[in-house]
């Protein structure tokens, strides 16, 4: 059993047993480990064992750790470790020692040891067999936590057997609230057919309704089991049964029992197999969760083949009803202009309409408008002849060219300039292109496709873009939900981004942590579908467990927008679709509060709380700057 030890600056050290899942550390008389001296806050530190690592973590931010000399505020401990609180000394040893104050027998006045006459004196040194078998199980446990589960199980319980010198021994797991035999071994490590026959359904079942480890010496001369129905017919002499507890989770119990030897079990053997369930069930529920992963990851596969549309993912009345729209526009020539916040899979769809067009096995070209210098953009699009510009030591065709035969991607169409828009208007319209250099006109075959997430509208009204081109390229518009509108598909997005990425990088981690999976729910995802897919790629290179938790995704509490008061949330929404309106309207106050059928001064009292003054200008008429 792991010990931390204390030396107090006065008196001998003490030294405490690490027998929980996790044990606090601090001035405070209820913690496990209660010590004092200055720098020690009521409730320091805590050691988590995670079922393979003990690992030290601060409870108060405001309290001090070092760990050999060194300051932390998490750390996995080994054996050795010197561990300072404050300015209070720590060190914690793989092994069990003594917890007396001393680290030799006391002798009484008699010349007795009374040590050994004190009741609360337990043997540490003769569980040292124990200890390392514990340890030598965790290791193996370890190597096949990722394998099924059910061979898991009868390793854990053959080396329970053995541990304990039972004659057999059963797991149960509590299915649906009722305990049922998973696995039931003997000591020759043979499965027990019947083994619901082997079992005091009467002990069981008091330490299920207890949570607490049970041992009986002699069942059938037991006041409290001796007249029990399944005690007598079984025989029963010596029972040992400890329940499988993990995060405050019943998972289920480990029963070990020997109809042929009474006293067979010690209080020692029973806290020894205590410790060893607080450990197993950890490593079980790991595993247990991991066969769940494999199975939800089964399932999505399935969803997968429903939701998916090509190579784009979604459910989502929204995403339907984009479905619908690119597959009846996908088999003619028509010009598409795919619009949606950045990060949304514009490109995705654009790929899907060449996918199932006529052109399918001609090229696919796509070009960023907005990622060309704009003394470069003319001749990367219609390309240019030699000695055209500096720099052009040899013909080259253009995008245009390029995709002849197939379909032509304008991506980021808002970022094109004025000068060139005239000549993409020219192109669309006749079919002909002029590289930079050359007068002869080429003609081209080509269906175009464009996407941006700009308002284009909003460019033509500034100048910034021409409308001839707009009517050209807004033929049809596929418009792109953002992902925070899109309901539970953003978990079987980010469940496939995973499983795909995982793959591909040989990494470890199988699955996301329930809450984890909750805070992608609740998160409004600004950058959509690519912010999810960087973050999700960063958390599989950094992360260090199975499972994702949401600080791998940098979602804290302070990430998630709060839940406003329906109240509080019905004035936002308010402030924001009347200053939306007023927007659309130029500014005018009076044809804002026209069209929403309010009195013009609510325009104007929700242009002052927007602006914290009342806004410069003439009459109610007038635009607003």
């Amino acid at each position: 059993m792991p010990t931390i030890r204390w030396f107090p600056r006065q008196g001998p050290p003490r030294a405490f047993a690490v027998y929980k899942p996790v044990t606090t550390v601090g001035r405070a008389l209820g913690n496990d480990v209660a010590i004092e001296g200055p720098g020690v806050a009521d409730h320091h530190a805590q050691v988590a064992f995670d079922g393979r690592d003990f690992n030290l973590e601060e409870i108060d931010r405001q309290g001090e750790i070092l760990i050999n000399g060194k300051k932390k505020r998490r750390a996995r401990l080994v054996h050795g470790d010197r561990v300072t609180l404050g300015e209070v000394e720590l060190a914690f040893s793989i092994f069990a020692e003594t917890t007396t104050s001393s680290s030799s027998s006391r002798e009484g006045r008699d010349g007795s040891d009374t040590d050994r006459d004190d009741p609360t004196h337990r043997d540490f040194g003769g569980e040292l067999a124990g200890v390392r078998k514990l340890h030598e199980f965790s290791e193996r446990l370890m190597v096949h936590a990722k394998g099924e589960i059910d061979p898991l199980l009868q390793l854990m319980l053959d080396s329970i057997v053995e541990l304990t010198g039972a004659d057999r021994g059963a797991l149960l797991l509590v299915e649906d609230g009722n305990p049922v035999v998973r696995v039931a071994r003997d000591i020759k490590k043979e499965t027990i057919a019947d083994a619901s026959g082997s079992i005091s359904d009467s002990i069981v079942r008091r330490v299920l309704e207890t949570r607490r480890p049970l041992i009986v010496s002699d069942a059938l001369a037991d006041t409290s089991f001796g007249k029990s129905e399944s005690v007598v017919a079984l025989n029963l002499s010596s029972v040992m049964c400890v329940p499988l507890l993990a995060q405050g989770e019943l998972l289920g119990v480990l029963y070990v029992g020997s109809n042929k030897v009474k006293g067979l079990f010690e209080k020692s053997a029973l806290d020894l197999l205590t410790i060893f369930a607080g450990q197993a069930s950890l490593i079980l529920q790991n595993a247990m969760l991991l066969s769940s992963l494999r199975a939800d990851k089964d399932k999505l596969v399935r969803e997968l083949h429903d939701k998916k549309f090509g190579d784009i993912i979604g459910a989502c009345a929204s995403m339907i009803e984009v479905f619908k729209k690119l597959q009846k526009v996908a088999t003619t020539d028509i010009s598409v202009l795919i619009t949606g916040e950045t990060g949304t899979g514009k490109e995705l769809i654009a790929r899907e309409l060449h996918r199932r067009s006529p052109r399918v096995n001609g090229p696919f070209v796509s070009i960023n408008c907005g990622a060309i210098p704009e003394n470069l953009i003319e001749a990367e699009l219609f390309g240019h002849v030699k000695g055209a510009f500096t720099g052009a030591i040899a013909s080259r065709p253009g995008k245009f060219q390029a995709a002849n035969g197939g379909t032509l991607f304008l991506d980021e169409i808002g970022e094109l300039p004025l000068n060139l828009q005239v000549k993409l208007v020219r192109a669309l319209q006749e079919r002909v292109v002029n590289r930079v250099g050359d007068a002869r006109p080429e003609k081209v075959d080509i269906r175009v496709i464009a996407a941006t997430n700009r308002v284009l509208e909003d460019g033509i009204k500034r100048g910034t873009f021409r409308e001839d081109l707009y009517y050209r390229l807004n033929v049809v518009n596929i418009f792109l939900p953002p992902l925070r509108e899109r309901g539970d598909d953003v978990l079987i997005i980010a469940k496939a981004l995973l499983s795909k990425y995982a793959d591909e990088m040989g990494s470890k981690v199988v699955g996301f942590a329930p809450a984890t999976l909750a805070a992608v729910r609740k998160y409004p995802w600004p950058g959509n579908i690519r912010q999810l897919e960087n973050r999700i790629k960063k958390a599989l290179v950094l992360c260090d467990k199975a499972l994702i938790q949401p600080e791998d995704l940098d979602l804290g509490p302070e990430a998630t927008s709060p839940i406003l008061p329906l109240e509080k949330a019905k004035e936002e929404f308010q402030r924001k679709y009347v200053l939306d309106a007023l927007e659309r309207n130029n500014g005018n106050r009076t044809q804002t509060a026209r069209d929403l059928g309010v009195d013009p001064r609510t325009i104007f009292r929700y242009l002052e709380a927007e602006r914290g003054a009342v806004p410069p200008g003439g009459g109610e008429g007038d635009p607003v700057g």
